[in-house]
């Protein structure tokens, strides 16, 4: 494992400047390089396509298909970067492998991505390496063995394309009638890979929960584990549409979401901060669904109830580049301190096409106090895209998610004398 510990940071763009190349320039690639370029370190954005949100920010960018490993590895050694982070799933793997053989610094490392980023690899990591819970699963190549993988995990479950992000090749199959519409889906839809498929069993989970673990440098150099407090979130079509920040769980199964957390990111290794998906069932067991080694989308809540510069982007950056973590103990846990109870919600396009614009802005940030509003400055709009976010603290969790909703659903997108709100949610809050 290489660990940067920068006692001296140059300026940006000089001979000595540290340089971060991130692959995947999207809304957290943009933070990221913000935070970056707050504490001095040269940025360089990669994205497939021109005037991603990252490279609108970056000191230089690039965009090309991700999966050609030519040209990766070309932009590579013209940038030399001290660090690169993989911030999607569309990357060519075989490449990270490559460059990390050859001395490179590939964040939190080459196989972390690679597990993380298929199905197969990060269950049986679960269950073989880290020996947590999860729920039960299968695996079909074809349309004759999922329909016997979803009678023998049991209906109601979920398929998903085993390589993909964002929900996307994701199917709630409540009976047989719904396999042939699940295995279309999958193979029609995944953004990565649908060579397999998994079927998993549906738990009834009383909160589903990202844990912001960040592993970085102690005062002694040694790696440990510090963990901001749960964050709870819900999905809508298997994409994160609202988060809040403490998620409501109690003290024993708060114990429990780190040391699940810790022993999944002890597998995997590294320096950087990794979101981890859970479930807490209603029989208040722990179970492993996802991870991410990287910030996480429900993590932007961490954008406000964090001090600034210590965001989940924020955090990732510093575990990078080996600078230092402010740390609590709390019952034995290493802790990032938050600052008071907040809740994100994610601003949706109703519409279609490039160059949208954001009406009722000034109604929306000056809505609540302690509030904010994100745009992300997506060139392209589709339905239901993620063009921005609105955060909020307030004194309790319930008023933070309540204010949040508000906020994004009086940001109208469109063009002038043609403004759509984005469409009321299945699961409303408030």
């Amino acid at each position: 494992m290489v660990v940067l510990k920068r006692e001296v940071l140059a300026t940006p763009l000089s001979s000595k400047a540290c340089k971060i190349l991130l692959l995947g320039a999207g809304e957290i690639g943009k933070e990221i390089i913000i935070e970056a370029q707050r504490l001095g370190i040269e940025t360089v954005a990669v994205d497939r396509y021109e005037n991603a949100p990252g490279q609108q920010v970056a000191h230089r960018s690039y965009t090309v298909n991700m999966k050609d490993g030519g040209a990766l590895k070309s932009i590579i050694a013209r940038e030399k970067p001290d660090a690169i982070i993989p911030e999607i799933e569309a990357i060519n793997l075989d490449v990270l492998f490559e460059l990390e053989k050859e001395g490179l610094n590939v964040i939190p490392n080459a196989r972390a991505t690679h597990i993380a980023m298929h199905r197969e690899r990060t269950r049986e990591m679960f269950v073989k390496e880290a020996g947590v819970k999860t729920s039960k699963y299968a695996y079909a190549a074809n349309l004759d063995e999922l329909k016997d993988a979803c009678e023998k995990i049991g209906y109601p479950c979920w398929t998903k394309a085993i390589q993909s992000s964002s929900g996307q090749g994701s199917f709630f199959v409540e009976g047989p009638q719904d396999v042939e519409k699940a295995f279309r889906v999958a193979v029609e839809n995944a953004r990565g890979s649908a060579d397999q498929i998994i079927v998993e069993e549906h738990i009834d989970f009383d909160i589903e929960i990202t844990e912001l673990a960040v592993r970085h440098l102690d005062e002694n150099g040694s790696v440990k584990t510090s963990f901001p407090k749960p964050v709870g979130h819900y999905q809508i079509d298997g994409d994160y549409h609202s988060s809040w920040q403490m998620a409501e769980v109690s003290e024993s199964v708060e114990r429990e979401i780190y040391q699940v957390t810790k022993k999944i990111t002890d597998c995997l290794g590294g320096v950087g901060l990794f979101g981890c998906e859970l479930f807490v069932g209603k029989d208040g067991e722990v179970y492993a669904n996802e991870i991410s080694p990287r910030p996480h989308d429900t993590g932007m809540v961490t954008m406000m109830t964090h001090a600034a510069g210590y965001s989940e982007m924020g955090l990732h950056v510093r575990a990078v580049t080996g600078l230092s973590i402010p740390t609590v103990e709390e019952n034995g846990v290493s802790q990032v301190p938050m600052l008071k109870p907040g809740a994100s919600h994610a601003i949706l396009s109703p519409v279609s096409g490039w160059d949208v614009n954001f009406n009722n802005v000034h109604s929306a940030m000056n809505a609540f106090p302690e509030s904010n509003v994100r745009f992300f400055g997506k060139p392209e709009a589709h339905v239901n895209r993620r063009m921005g976010v609105a955060i909020v603290l307030a004194d309790t969790v319930e008023e933070a998610k309540r204010r949040a909703e508000k906020i994004a659903h009086t940001v109208e997108i469109g063009w002038a004398g043609n403004w759509t709100k984005q469409q009321e949610t299945k699961k409303h809050l408030l």
